[in-house]
């Protein structure tokens, strides 16, 4: 049986640098009219599926999405034209640790980079809580612009439920934090039965039958975490 353990350990660490974007933008990524937008309308939210996250903006119309990037430009200047250029890994990461981001429209090109498009997946998930289609757009376009960014609090999912469901929240952040709980969860029982084996070394002396428990346990809880 495979350790959980340490791939989860590594699954985060991958999840935590592609919801954060670390992946620049290419300039003209996919080509002009690569998807058929006839099929989007305005005030859409569209997903893209990666590997392991999902990339969330709204449809504004005219082959332009509204979402929300990571970057640390918006914080010194306010030339719109340096803004809009593609956002390279450096503005991203830089963004990210400041903790600075911008809504930005794009492409459906560029937003999607060649990805699959989903239009209203998460419909299903809130009912009777979509806002109108008009409502959704006026929203995203009211915030385009610099903004906070926070991994756990302000992503582009929570800006994307905010427009269209009128509360922002993120599940993926909410899989984010159950998976560092588990991690933590398992380091601790690992951590917490060395302790006793060690405790049972100092007060019983060097034995097997206190030196393999000691060894042993936390092998097998760290193997069947």
């Amino acid at each position: 049986m495979k350790n959980p353990v340490p791939q989860a350990a590594s699954l985060l660490l991958e999840k935590l640098l592609l919801l954060v974007h670390v992946r620049p933008l290419p300039a003209g990524s996919g080509g002009e009219g690569y998807y058929d937008t006839s099929c989007f309308k305005r005030g859409d939210l569209l997903e893209v599926p990666r590997t392991l996250f999902i990339h969330f903006g709204i449809y504004l119309g005219e082959n332009r999405v509204a979402h929300l990037m990571p970057d640390i430009l918006p914080a010194f200047t306010g030339d719109r034209r340096q803004i809009q250029q593609v956002v390279t890994n450096k503005r991203l990461i830089l963004g990210v640790i400041t903790k600075t981001a911008s809504i930005r429209v794009d492409t459906v090109e560029d937003f999607a980079y060649g990805g699959s498009i989903l239009v209203n997946h998460m419909d299903r998930l809130f009912e009777d809580q979509v806002l109108g289609s008009e409502e959704a757009a006026r929203r995203a376009e009211k915030l385009v612009g610099a903004t906070a960014y926070s991994l756990l609090w302000n992503n582009c999912e929570h800006f994307v439920t905010y427009c269209r469901y009128g509360a922002p929240v993120s599940f993926q952040t909410d899989k984010f934090c159950e998976t560092v709980k588990m991690i933590i969860r398992d380091q601790r029982s690992v951590l917490a039965s060395v302790l006793v084996g060690l405790a049972s070394i100092v007060c019983l002396g060097l034995a097997p039958s206190t030196t393999l428990p000691t060894i042993f346990i936390p092998f097998f809880l760290w193997m069947a975490g």
